[in-house]
């Protein structure tokens, strides 16, 4: 099943994302999941990070959260929210 995970970042904690950022990169390097498609959510500048967006593919969303969990961003308490969804994908134009 594919689901795609959205974390929104609380106020003010650029300096606490970027302090932990090589971390969070080194996490994602060892494939605790099978992503399809990550990146950071940014403001309108297309740099500025302020949240994080994940689709993945688990078969139970116990995954998900053992995913979430082990996240250095998640242990450092930069995330305000976080949604986690089953995804139907009926659109797909990056394969293209």
């Amino acid at each position: 099943m594919i689901w795609i995970i959205v974390c929104k970042d609380k106020e003010h904690s650029l300096s606490k994302r970027m302090a932990i950022i090589d971390k969070h990169r080194e996490y994602l390097s060892l494939n605790p999941i099978k992503t399809l498609i990550s990146g950071p959510l940014t403001h309108t500048d297309g740099k500025t990070m302020k949240g994080s967006f994940f689709m993945v593919e688990a078969d139970e969303i116990s995954e998900i959260h053992e995913f979430q969990r082990n996240d250095p961003l998640y242990h450092a308490d930069v995330w305000e929210e976080i949604l986690i969804s089953p995804f139907n994908k009926r659109v797909d134009n990056l394969s293209i």
